[in-house]
């Protein structure tokens, strides 16, 4: 089976340590977002869990952890964009962190990392021409340390309207401009583009529109074939394989002005104020009313072939 842990918060970022704990431990203990009672419990055993998948701006906290990882099937994706504080207020500075992506792609391999550059917004101070320069910059640093590059455009939720006020919409010119240039951008340097739940209309360019994070992606970065039962998205438009996230909402302390899975930040400080690194779960602790629902997990790889892809590692520059 497939562990996630990025879709409700940045684990290697914030919360390596208590991720290390589960992993020594052997178990981790989430609570469904709409039934604080409802508890499931994973096993943690490289037996059951053929990968973890990651998603983070800054993956150096689990770097000194990495070695408890051993026997796990990774993937990972690093988010790279060109935003100042105005935005990203917490976000560390992005020359560091294009160094730290090009020592996680050394560590766990090029076909097991993948470059985010999302969501995309554009501004007056983040024009069009600006995220071709940033694009470009970034695709060129990293040449050579992945083969991915997903894009998205940014949503404008509610709590998103609230943060970035004066934000709007990207017009469709603007998205087919600049996909454009991004698949022809990401092509020179070896890298795929995959739009993230942005339909089929960068397909005629040669993007590849068929999903950022496909079971093919997992087989890929562990050389083996799995056997996946059916999973349908959280959105229609999304067809990746994204189940089983070990995180919690509310507690991403990046404070990204566009970020879709924290609420406020008063909140997101009193949930921090909440986390114990030696608690089975993110936030809190078990409580009289819990419901505890251990998983049934097992192996998806295919005993009978292995997938024609070899995950090796790149060599260093």
């Amino acid at each position: 089976m497939i562990i996630n842990t990025g879709q409700r918060t940045d684990i290697p970022a914030f919360y390596a340590e208590w991720f290390s704990n589960r992993l020594k431990e052997g178990f981790v203990c989430v609570r469904n977002p709409y039934n604080f009672s409802q508890v499931s419990r994973y096993r943690l055993d490289p037996s059951v869990v053929d990968v973890i998948g990651f998603c983070t701006k800054n993956p150096e906290p689990m770097f000194k952890y990495m070695e408890l990882l051993h026997g796990y099937g990774q993937y990972w994706f690093v988010s790279l964009t060109p935003y100042g504080r105005d935005i990203e207020p917490k976000v560390p500075d992005k020359h560091r962190l294009l160094e730290l992506f090009k020592t996680l792609s050394r560590t766990v391999g090029i076909d097991s990392v993948g470059l985010r550059y999302d969501p995309i917004l554009v501004s007056e101070r983040y024009t069009v021409e600006y995220h071709l320069r940033a694009f470009e910059e970034i695709a060129s640093e990293l040449d050579g340390f992945t083969k991915t590059a997903v894009i998205s455009f940014i949503d404008l939720f509610p709590k998103v309207r609230r943060n970035l006020p004066k934000i709007r919409e990207v017009r469709m010119e603007e998205k087919v401009l600049l996909g454009r240039a991004f698949v022809n951008i990401a092509a020179s340097h070896g890298m795929t583009l995959k739009p993230c739940a942005e339909g089929d209309f960068l397909a005629s360019f040669g993007a590849d529109c068929g999903g950022c994070m496909k079971i093919s992606d997992y087989e890929k970065a562990i050389g083996k074939r799995l056997i996946a039962p059916r999973f349908k998205g959280a959105r229609a438009e999304c067809a990746c394989y994204l189940s089983c996230d070990i995180g919690a909402y509310n507690t991403c302390r990046h404070f990204c002005k566009y970020c879709y899975a924290n609420v406020e930040k008063e909140v997101v400080i009193e949930q921090s104020r909440r986390h114990d690194p030696k608690s089975p779960f993110l936030i809190g602790g078990y409580e009289p009313s819990d419901k505890i629902h251990d998983v049934h997990q097992e192996s998806w790889i295919d005993g009978q072939g292995i997938f024609p892809y070899l995950n090796i590692k790149n060599k260093e520059p």
